[in-house]
């Protein structure tokens, strides 16, 4: 059997090193999923060349994928491409997550809920066992320019992987779900405007000052 574990992390650095931590671990690379804003450009300017040459504003709607662009050191984010994800606009993704979220975002009904109206990557995490509030508190943290780290393990990598995704660099999605709705957020939105690289930059500041 497996369970899916995952973490949220505020730095993108931090998120690749759990990457690589749980693939030192013996988590297959098929089983790891990584899903990042790229409002701070973690992909460089030749990929955003090509998504401007793919039309990203005629695509977003559809969550279309833009292409797989080499942007990593090896092994699982060799794989780092851009998708479109409605309400956090171009990313930084691969793995099994990112394409699960495609294929809700094409329609597919995920417990009579239709995977496009619920945001794609909300419906992904809850299909693979993620409590709703904290799929949509997850979702939300990658808008605001956070890293998601997911791992479907079997039973005897649960623990190394809950350690790692659990580290001190990850964030509470607990107390971070609070501090959102605390501030009026109630739920992920796929309507909303994508997080720009100054509100990233500014949310990154805010949440360094917690």
């Amino acid at each position: 059997m497996t369970q899916t574990i995952t973490g949220l992390f505020d730095h993108y650095d931090d998120a690749r090193t759990a990457v690589g931590n749980l693939a030192a671990a013996g988590v297959p690379s098929g089983d790891v999923s990584l899903v990042a804003s790229n409002a701070q450009g973690h992909l460089s300017a030749v990929a955003q060349n090509a998504v401007a040459a793919d039309k990203i504003g005629e695509d977003a709607g559809r969550g279309a994928g833009l292409g797989a662009i080499v942007g990593g050191t090896g092994g699982l984010l060799a794989g780092l491409g851009l998708l479109v994800i409605p309400g956090i606009g171009p990313a930084v993704a691969v793995g099994w997550l990112a394409a699960t979220s495609m294929g809700l975002l094409g329609g597919a009904a995920i417990g009579g809920v239709a995977g496009a109206a619920a945001g794609g990557i909300v419906g992904a995490m809850i299909t693979s066992g993620v409590p709703d509030d904290e799929a949509h508190a997850y979702a939300e943290g990658v808008r605001r320019g956070g890293t998601l780290v997911s791992a479907r393990v079997a039973d005897h990598l649960v623990t190394v992987a809950k350690s790692i995704l659990s580290a001190q660099h990850t964030v509470d999605i607990t107390e971070r779900g609070e501090a959102y709705r605390a501030g009026g957020w109630s739920h992920f939105d796929p309507a909303a405007p994508p997080y720009s690289s100054q509100q990233a930059a500014e949310e990154h500041e805010r949440l360094a000052h917690v």
